[in-house]
């Protein structure tokens, strides 16, 4: 009995440890972690932002790398460990939104290539309805692909990397959902 205490005590203060080493940040009202792990490769948050329209706040998003970069096509392009994070803000963001918005995104992508399948199956992933606070995280790891999160759930995998770049391209590449959100993700504010 007492052997049984001391392991669960053990435990017990290496998990609240473990917990004590995520530091979390508030970002745009909205708390990040600042270093978290992607397929078990430690990454750390390089920049965030806000998506507004219509002069409203839609979400924040915040970009995890391996190490912080300024450059939008080098992050598309690397093929390792990296995640967009998104919190919505608004209960304007609805699943229907969010599918006209990235579908857009994909027509102007700058890189790689998503094909109607692939963008089929993303977005089947988010098919339950969108509410104000939902998480969406969208994690890359090489030879496994994009792993697509809804509040902390697992909803599926895109295999590849030409996926990956054609995602992060929507809000990284040369004709990004909005400016100041890709400034914002990638520290340049």
């Amino acid at each position: 009995m007492k052997i049984g205490l001391m392991l669960f005590l053990a435990i017990a203060f290496s998990l609240g440890s473990f917990a004590q080493n995520k530091k979390a940040k508030v970002y745009h009202g909205v708390e990040f972690y600042t270093e978290t792990t992607i397929n078990e490769v430690p990454v750390i948050i390089n920049g965030t932002g806000v998506r507004t329209k219509y002069f409203m706040n839609m979400y924040v998003a915040a970009l995890y790398l391996k190490k912080k970069s300024k450059e939008g096509s080098t992050i598309i392009n690397a093929d390792e460990e990296m995640g967009i994070h998104l919190r919505l803000v608004s209960s304007m963001v609805t699943r229907e939104r969010f599918k006209e918005a990235v579908t857009d995104g994909f027509k102007n992508a700058s890189s790689g290539k998503a094909t109607k399948e692939e963008q089929f199956t993303f977005m089947s992933f988010l098919s339950e309805e969108f509410k104000d606070q939902d998480r969406i995280y969208m994690d890359y790891a090489p030879k496994v692909g994009t792993k697509v999160y809804k509040n902390g759930v697992l909803k599926g995998t895109i295999p590849g990397i030409e996926f990956k770049k054609a995602l992060f391209a929507i809000w990284l590449g040369k004709n990004p959902a909005q400016e100041s959100l890709k400034d914002g993700l990638l520290s340049k504010d």
